[in-house]
């Protein structure tokens, strides 16, 4: 742990000790109670039967000793006062300090994993889910669907307007990317404009190809951006396992080569749907 920001905020003595002289004074301040007790016993009895002097200067000593003890009882409330406050002050140091230390590990645990731009998934992440998900995959028969998402022109919106407002229409697209998939699926920046999109329990390419095309119709549609209006347009390639791949590497190449010929079909053919799934190339 770091050392005190705080100068005035000392380590006290423990909780126990203050507790311990607490009730040695509770005990002093009992024994003065019965003392003074007798003293006005005595100086009762002497206002009724007119005691010797003497027996009656003894009392008043007693009585100046009690007052003396007192005042002792006063000064270590004082300071059991003195240290539990600062025991209090040190305890709710700790705990702010703890707070901003937990604070500051989901914070870093989160940049670990997490694109800084966007707040997806980053690549190491993804790599964990596609390794667990293909784990389930092969143990319980199950398909799964690899997209690889490339903005087309993308370049273009940051020459123009600005890397900021680049940055926005990606955070824009991370947004639309999740709303057009479910909560068990992984969406993942793998860096500059490109995503990868992690379906699973896929049964057929029908499935895959309905959400490339709900993807590329949210995608697709404007947005608003510093008071400009924006159109991003993507290009997505698709690998399904077990037929295109076997492994993480093999289904990510795969989806990037096919995404390759959806983006050249973007660009030649007025029709063109703006997906291609790997296993369809060339046919």
């Amino acid at each position: 742990m770091r050392s005190y920001e705080k100068a005035s905020i000392t380590p006290p003595k423990s909780l126990l000790d203050a507790l311990n002289q607490s009730e040695q004074v509770k005990h002093k301040v009992e024994e003065c109670a019965e003392k003074l007790s007798s003293v006005n016993a005595v100086l009762k009895e002497e206002v009724h039967e007119h005691l010797p002097p003497e027996r009656i200067e003894g009392a008043w000593h007693q009585g100046e000793e009690i007052e003396d003890k007192v005042q002792e009882c006063v000064n270590d409330l004082s300071s059991v006062n003195m240290m539990l406050t600062r025991e209090i002050a040190e305890r709710e140091y700790l705990e702010a300090e703890l707070y901003k230390s937990k604070a500051n590990e989901q914070k870093a645990r989160h940049l670990a994993f997490h694109d800084a731009v966007t707040g997806l998934p980053n690549r190491a992440l993804f790599n964990d889910r596609l390794a667990n998900a293909l784990a389930q995959a092969q143990r319980h028969q199950r398909g799964i669907a690899l997209f690889f998402i490339d903005l087309d022109d993308f370049k273009n919106i940051n020459d123009c307007y600005g890397h900021a407002i680049g940055d926005e229409v990606l955070r824009t697209v991370a947004d639309r990317l999740k709303t057009s998939t479910r909560t068990e699926d992984t969406v993942c920046r793998h860096g500059g404009d490109e995503f990868l999109c992690l379906l699973l329990e896929v049964k057929d390419e029908s499935y895959a190809a309905r959400i490339a095309e709900k993807i590329i119709g949210n995608i697709s549609r404007p947005c608003i951006i510093g008071g400009v209006q924006i159109s991003v347009r993507p290009s997505i390639g698709i690998s399904i396992y077990p037929a295109d791949g076997e492994t993480a590497e093999r289904l990510v190449n795969n989806a990037d080569v096919a995404m390759y010929v959806a983006k050249q079909n973007n660009k030649t053919r007025r029709d063109a749907k703006g997906y291609s799934f790997f296993t369809k190339i060339g046919k």
